[in-house]
C-alpha cells in the first residue's frame, strides 16, 4: 500500500465512520428516555451534599 491508497481510505471510510459516530453521539443525547439523566446530571451542582467530617 502506498501513500495515494491510504490516503483515498482515509478520505472516505474516514469521512464515514466520524459522521456515523457523530449520529449516534447525537441521537443518544437527545433521545427521549435519556432525558432524566440529563435532568440529574444538570442538578449536581445545586446539591447541598456537606463533607463528612471525621
Amino acid at each position: 500500500m502506498n501513500y495515494e491508497t491510504l490516503r483515498h481510505a482515509a478520505d472516505s471510510w474516514g469521512l464515514l465512520f466520524l459522521t456515523t459516530t457523530f449520529l449516534l453521539a447525537t441521537w443518544r443525547a437527545l433521545r427521549p428516555s435519556a432525558r432524566a439523566a440529563h435532568r440529574d446530571a444538570s442538578l449536581i451542582p445545586l446539591r447541598d451534599e456537606s463533607p463528612c467530617d471525621d
